[in-house]
């Protein structure tokens, strides 16, 4: 049995996955944007799963957030789903909230990052980007991009974990539109896979992955040079450090 903390497990990929773990056997810690929303957690609360609170959005909430997961104990594995596809959170909550909770969360087993197809039209470019949101300075594909850069940054970084970026294709949830063509369980197997499962393939660290195929990313997500770039500009926007290994 693992204990995985899963954010945005409200709603959408987030919530299927939580389901099937729990179903599994593991122990799902829930992450909700604010209190008003325990109630759509309720039935998998029922089951066992463990809920924290905090809007990822705003970088202080993410801290408190990663105080909460860490008060419940050491986690195996953490899947960074919470996500937004327009407006001006599209930086904190895509990027910048994965980037604190890897930082302030004890270090798991595993970390899995969603990222999306889209990563490939993202723009490797940094300079003049609002990461506390104030204004919307980035597309959803950039963010995409940068948090697939993280996933491949933390895989290089920390040879102790495995660290996994997912595209889990376009599927019928509330962000993808009820006429998304994808698989509604394959956009979750994948994440629930690289979190928990016992394949020898979902222990290999630093692979962007779709449907459980292993993919070459974007290669600026490869870039040792770009990761490095973009995790200074996390650090100054943040005032927090990735550890090192």
């Amino acid at each position: 049995m693992s204990r995985i903390f899963i954010t945005g497990s409200a709603d959408g990929l987030g919530k299927a996955a939580a389901g099937t773990l729990l179903a599994d056997g593991h122990e799902v810690v829930l992450h909700v944007r604010g209190r008003q929303r325990l109630d759509a957690v309720q039935d998998l609360v029922s089951r066992g799963a463990r809920v924290v609170a905090g809007d990822l959005s705003d970088p202080g909430q993410a801290e408190d957030v990663a105080g909460q997961v860490n008060r419940l104990g050491r986690m195996d594995a953490v899947i960074h789903n919470a996500g937004v596809y327009t407006g001006r959170h599209i930086l904190p909550v895509n990027v910048v909230a994965p980037y604190v909770l890897t930082a302030l969360i004890a270090r798991p087993d595993r970390l899995v990052y969603l990222s999306s197809g889209m990563h490939f039209d993202g723009r490797p470019q940094l300079d003049g980007l609002d990461w506390r949101g104030h204004g919307e300075s980035a597309s959803y594909s950039d963010s995409k991009l940068f948090v697939t850069a993280l996933a491949m940054a933390v895989a290089r970084l920390w040879p102790g974990v495995v660290s996994s970026a997912v595209d889990p294709g376009w599927v019928p949830t509330k962000m993808g539109g009820p006429n998304a063509p994808g698989d509604l369980r394959l956009g979750h197997l994948t994440q629930e896979w690289l979190a928990a499962g016992t394949d020898p393939r979902a222990g290999a660290s630093g692979g962007y992955w779709h449907h459980q195929q292993r993919l070459d990313p974007h290669p600026a997500a490869l870039d040792a040079a770009f990761q490095d770039e973009l995790l200074r500009e996390l650090e100054r926007a943040t005032g927090i450090a990735l550890p090192e290994a």
